[in-house]
């Protein structure tokens, strides 16, 4: 496989939406402990998410002066030196997320986000300033495409760049959507809490295609549903 496996991990109501006031409802909290159990415990070499989701988990919405920082010629890779080999990679379209530091500082010390080593997936977009700026603060960041991101590109470097076997895919309705239209999630790991969701609260794909996955567990734990699911192969899809 020239691409990083994928696993999109998520919590989910159960009708199916993974963004929404129902993740801080109390009737969610077990769904979310065990969600993050999980999360420690999967061999990856870091996560996946939107510019949406680690702005709102991570950045808080801070964005640099770019006047300091001198352009880059877009369209170059950067690649940092001393890279750890766990990584939160942001698909950050436009370049609008900012960092201060090149690694996330968790709060709660959570071993499966602290220390995570930042890389940016961009397009030509992003304003070459945001390059200087990102190079300054020793954060890799690659190209996947002019206007909008090509999930298969943009995987295919963080294996050849990065080194990147096992990657968690633990975004929002829109970068899952993408990722499964591009048919390269290979696995499912999803916690089901015992509510149902507002009708305006994001499904776990957005514009998704078809693809057929195959149950391999299901338990019930503290009251919620965890199912794991991979993908089929075409042989199996055929029969």
């Amino acid at each position: 496989m020239n691409r990083p496996y994928i696993i999109c991990h998520m919590t989910t109501s159960i009708d199916g939406k993974v963004t929404g006031d129902f993740l801080s409802c109390p009737e969610c909290q077990s769904a979310t402990e065990i969600y993050y159990d999980i999360n420690r415990t999967l061999k990856s070499n870091g996560f996946i998410c939107g510019r949406v989701t680690m702005e709102g988990s991570f950045t808080g919405g801070y964005y640099p002066d770019l006047s300091q920082y001198p352009a880059e010629n877009s369209g170059e890779d950067f690649v940092p030196e001393n890279l750890t080999g766990f990584y939160a990679v942001a698909f950050d379209t436009k370049g609008r997320l900012g960092w201060e530091s090149d690694k996330i500082i968790d709060p709660d010390g959570d071993p499966g986000y602290d220390g995570a080593q930042i890389i940016e997936v961009i397009t030509t977009l992003a304003d070459e300033r945001y390059l200087g700026y990102l190079r300054a603060m020793g954060i890799g960041y690659i190209f996947a495409g002019e206007r909008e991101i090509d999930v298969s590109l943009a995987l295919l470097k963080l294996r050849e760049k990065f080194g990147c076997e096992v990657l968690l895919l633990e975004g929002g309705s829109i970068i899952n959507g993408a990722f499964q239209r591009a048919d390269v999630i290979d696995e499912l790991s999803l916690v089901v809490a015992p509510l149902i969701a507002q009708e305006s609260d994001k499904p776990l794909f957005t514009d998704s295609d078809f693809s057929a996955f195959k149950l391999v567990r299901a338990e019930s734990k503290d009251g919620n549903i965890v199912m794991n699911y991979k993908r089929k192969s075409e042989k199996e899809s055929i029969l």
